[in-house]
């Protein structure tokens, strides 16, 4: 295969984002009823959608757009607050997109294709010789420049973000088939039996939902596929497999281009869309030396960050003491009197003396009575814990009050509260 052209200036700064954010991410429960599964917390101070927008902003991306749809606001907040740095004025926008039937006043987004489609005059507006479409839902550090300069010298009408898993994990995956180029030669949604990677029978290429276009060829292709009345109108399902047949895709391994703690270390991408693999997720942090490293000033993640005062640890006598060990404890926090362990408490959580929270993902404005015992717990944002609740002892009394996992994590709500004092749980 011929070398492509030679390459010298950044190519992210010919780039925009478009992120898709509109998903509810149903199988996270009740922590979707009232956010969009991107919009969710995550480590003690973020939001899913800040891994992907950090993604793009370390790799040298400075336009970026948000598709948004399903219960937005607080995504909406969130992005507003936190990610209103970009100045015109340098070439740097940054534009939320909410659904807005700009098509048919009888249409909301049918697809991932369709809602980049809807939003194709805004993206031209733009001027960007490439688009990186991402989904806004995932965690991991991943260096986009790389996967474009891949592109080009590949000569691309499409590049696939895939991730390397053992074969038989792929079932639940797009799955692609490779040549020794990488070129894609099939692409199969949901295999039963996933094609492995050549030389590897043991390993399967899978879809991240990560796709380099160059932006004029992009445009033409959502056209054509806008006008197919056969057509589901999204990524995975029409775009990529159309592309696969008639055209050039070409793979990208995040093996090449993930962000890691050391050079050794197993590149980490985790889709937290399950309540069990956004708890382990989560858990995992406190580990002395996680396989996510939030802590890397050369690649952080951005956020919000709130105006809080710094966590406190008060009252030092046997039985009652403020300690917090092995967990990420966020500003404006209170331990008073009792004891945290392996656990997250985002912004202004306050644990009440003679309580103790194991193994807990604690969302913002919680309030934990005295004589708690919480264990194996998401708490979502400003549930009050009432004095004596015990959680993650007698799982079949759980399972009758609370969102039990298959797991054993009990998801804890502010109704689920309120039934249990009503004594109708």
């Amino acid at each position: 295969m011929s070398a492509g052209p030679a390459i010298h200036a950044p190519l992210s700064r010919q780039a925009m984002a478009y992120v898709l954010a509109g998903g509810r991410g149903s199988r996270l429960m009740e922590m979707t009823d009232v956010r969009a599964k991107p919009a969710v917390y995550f480590g003690g101070k973020f939001r899913i959608i800040d891994f992907a927008l950090s993604n793009a902003l370390n790799s040298g991306i400075r336009r970026i757009a948000v598709a948004t749809q399903y219960k937005a606001h607080s995504l909406i907040r969130h992005m507003q607050r936190g990610w209103n740095f970009f100045r015109p004025e340098r070439n740097e926008t940054f534009d939320i997109l909410p659904a807005s039937q700009r098509v048919s006043e009888e249409m909301w987004y049918m697809g991932t294709a369709d809602a980049v489609y809807q939003n194709l005059d805004i993206i031209l507006d733009y001027d960007t010789r490439f688009i990186v479409i991402l989904a806004g839902d995932h965690i991991y550090k991943m260096d986009y420049e790389l996967m474009l300069r891949q592109h080009v010298e590949q000569g691309a009408d499409v590049t696939v973000g895939c991730l390397e898993v053992p074969r038989m994990e792929a079932v639940g995956f797009g799955v692609m088939a490779v040549d020794a180029h990488d070129q894609i030669t099939a692409f199969v949604e949901k295999p039963k039996d996933p094609p492995a990677m050549p030389g590897r029978p043991d390993t399967a290429l899978a879809s991240m939902g990560i796709y380099v276009f160059n932006t004029d060829f992009l445009a033409e292709v959502l056209r054509q596929d806008a006008a197919d009345p056969n057509s589901s109108h999204d990524f995975g399902k029409d775009i990529i497999p159309r592309l696969v047949k008639e055209g050039k895709a070409v793979a990208h391994l995040f093996s090449n281009s993930a962000i890691r703690p050391t050079p050794s270390a197993v590149p980490y991408w985790r889709d937290v869309g399950t309540i069990d693999s956004y708890f382990a997720a989560n858990i995992d942090l406190t580990e002395v030396v996680p396989d996510l490293d939030l802590y890397d000033q050369s690649w952080p993640i951005w956020t919000y960050s709130e105006m809080s005062a710094p966590a406190k640890f008060v009252h030092d006598y046997p039985g009652r003491r403020g300690q917090a060990t092995s967990s990420l404890i966020a500003g404006g926090c209170v331990v008073s009197g009792s004891t945290v362990w392996r656990s997250l408490l985002f912004s202004r959580v306050r644990v009440n003396s003679y309580s103790t929270v194991e193994l807990g993902v604690v969302m913002p404005d919680v309030e934990i009575g005295r004589q708690v015992r919480l264990r194996n717990v998401i708490v979502d944002r400003g549930v009050r814990i009432p004095d004596g609740l015990v959680v993650g002892e007698d799982p079949v009394l759980d399972a009758q009050r609370f969102r039990r996992s298959e797991a054993g994590v009990c998801l804890i709500t502010q109704k689920m509260i309120d039934k249990l004092a009503a004594g109708t749980a």
